[in-house]
Parts: C-alpha cells; structure tokens; sequence
C-alpha cells in the first residue's frame, strides 16, 4: 500500500524517489492534511455531537439555538474556552504542569501515523506498527500524571494515580488481545493485517462475507472493546475524572486553552481507539461501493457512538472493582484467547 508522502510526491511528479526537500515537504502537507481531518472530527464529537448524543439516550434537548441544529455550538465553545483567563494555582510544578496537556492531543495524533485510512491515506507504515500505535498512545498517561501531580491538589492527584492503575490493569489485556490478531495476520505491519482481512470468510445466500477478524474471532473483539473503554476513560472505566468524586480529577486545575487541550486530547484518544479497532478487527478502511476513508470515518464514529451510549447507559464501577475485573478477569482471559489462537493458528499452518 503506497503511504500518503509517497502519494503527494508522485502527483507533485517526483516519483517515489524524491528529493530530500520534496520529501520532507510531502511529509509535512501529509501530516497537515490527517492532524486536520481528525481535530475536526474532535471538534465535531467534543462540543457537538457528545451532547447530542447523550440528550438522545436520556430522553432531552440537546444544543438546538446557535445555528442549524445547535452546530455553531461548535464556534461559540472554542471562542468561549479559548477566551478565558488561564489561572495558575499556587504550588504547582510549572514545567510539568505545562507540558501535561500537550501530552494527550500529541501522544493520539502520533498514533495515527501509521494507521491506513483509506487507499493509500497513510503516512507511514513501518514494520513494527502496530507496536508503535500502542508505544505512543501509552504516553497520554504520562500526561495525565505529570497533570495530576504538578497541580499541587490531592483531588488531581488521586485522578492521576487512578489512571495509572487503570492503565496498567487494561492495557496489558489489550495488547495480548491485540497479540492474537498479530498471529492471525502473521505481521505487526499495520498494512499486512488490513491486507490479511481482504479475503471472503464464507458466502451466505449470496453474500460475501469478508474475513474481518472481528467475524473469524469474535471473543478477542469483545474484549478489545471492553478493554478500550477502559483506556479511553468512558464508563464503566471513567475513574480517573470521576466528577462526584474527584471533581474532575488530574484536570481540576486547569482552565482556559489547557482545559481545552485536555478536552481535545480524550476525544482523540477515543477515535485512535476507533482506528485500532476497526484496523484490527473490522477491514481497515475496507467496504463496498464508497471510498475507504469514508469507510473508515463511519467506524471510528461507531465506536464512538458506542462509547457514548456507555456514558448514558452503564454505571461506573468503583475503583476496587475495576481493579479486579482487569488483573483478575480481563487478563486471564486475554491469554486464554491468545493461546487459542496459537493452537488454532498452529493446526492451520
């Protein structure tokens, strides 16, 4: 699959061999053109859509005045946060507490370099991909810690140290989950197991099934799903900024631009969990008669649809038992799954 630089290059008529300046500029508009598509895709979720939603699962009216269908909501949030006085709390850890919120938007758009949109929409695609999606997503929850221990507030602080328990407890299941798909694939390159997931699993009355991973083995999919929930913070899993609790947890103390960022940097970590899911479980961009980036886009928004009607319809549990379910059900399971997949794997080949 030819990445999106090499792409550029070739309709600036340099051929897939250019120079360095084409190169780099092929880089750079290519990188612009994803970070774009995805931060208004989060500015459609975050402020929009997120209310939406949640109005339509609880029975309410949503943002209906500012604009056609309240979509000005949109300007008027960006302008109001934006606008507000960024107030620095007494205490706090400046360099750290200055670097937390960019941690979180930086760590999911780094994410996505490797994530195959649509034909030839991807900016990279190393060998080790699917390791390097999960190594860079991970570092959101230093952000999230270095927030909630530099704000100088036992609130923020609790928020952050939940969050790294959480993490730990679920992301480990996650990536042996993950790790099944790998041996189905027989690759790490993110390419070869969209590539892997092109053929026709079975013909019933006529239809082609595909052989998305999530049709050949559909327990790993469940438990990515569950264990995504957790990663990306919606309930039951949303521990680590539990209002009720924590007032808002690692993000208490921040305001204006930085709360913004914070903001931001959630939703985009629940579309890169989108992207991984429909990457390793449904096709990639893969569909019939449309464009694969749109494909792609319609199962990232699932995924979020999905989430939100988590947010609305499922309670959150407390933190002891979120802690149990990832070491003491989630983990055993994942390495159930693995192991079968091996044998099964193993018996094929």
């Amino acid at each position: 699959m030819s990445t999106l630089p090499v792409t550029i290059s070739e309709l600036l008529g340099y051929g897939a061999t250019p120079p360095l300046w084409v190169e780099v500029l092929s880089a750079l508009v290519g990188a612009a053109f994803v970070a774009t598509l995805l931060l208004t895709l989060s500015a459609i979720a975050g402020p929009w859509a997120k209310r939406k939603i949640t109005a339509a699962f609880t029975d309410r009216i949503a943002v209906s005045k500012v604009g056609p269908f309240g979509l000005f909501i949109i300007v008027a949030d960006a302008v109001r946060l934006l606008s507000k006085e960024r107030i620095v709390p007494e205490g706090v850890d400046r360099p750290a507490w200055d670097l937390a919120p960019f941690l979180l938007p930086f760590s999911a758009l780094l994410g996505f370099a490797v994530i195959p949109m649509g034909n030839g929409i991807q900016l990279a695609d190393p060998e080790v991909g699917i390791a390097f999606v999960f190594a860079v997503s991970s570092l959101s929850v230093l952000g999230i810690v270095a927030g909630g221990y530099a704000s100088s507030n036992k609130y923020s602080f609790l928020g952050s140290m939940r969050a790294v328990a959480e993490s730990i407890a679920y992301e480990i299941p996650l990536v042996v989950t993950a790790a099944s798909v790998v041996l189905l694939a027989g690759s790490l390159q993110v390419s070869e197991i969209v590539a892997a997931q092109s053929e026709t699993l079975a013909v019933i009355a006529g239809v082609h099934i595909p052989m998305w991973f999530g049709f050949v083995n559909p327990f790993a999919f469940a438990l990515f799903v569950l264990a995504n929930l957790a990663e990306v913070g919606r309930n039951p899993f949303d521990l680590a900024d539990a209002p009720s609790e924590l007032v808002a947890g690692y993000q208490t103390e921040y305001s204006s631009v930085y709360f913004v960022l914070f903001y931001l940097g959630e939703f985009l970590h629940i579309f890169l969990g989108g992207a991984i899911i429909a990457t390793l479980f449904l096709g990639g961009p893969a569909g019939p008669w449309l464009p694969g980036i749109v494909w792609f886009i319609a199962k990232i928004w699932a995924v979020f649809l999905f989430t939100q009607w988590c947010r609305s319809a499922v309670p959150r549990i407390r933190v002891d038992q979120l802690i149990e379910v990832g070491w003491k059900g989630m983990l055993v399971l994942s390495f159930a799954n693995l192991v079968l997949t091996a044998v099964i794997v193993g018996v094929i080949a």
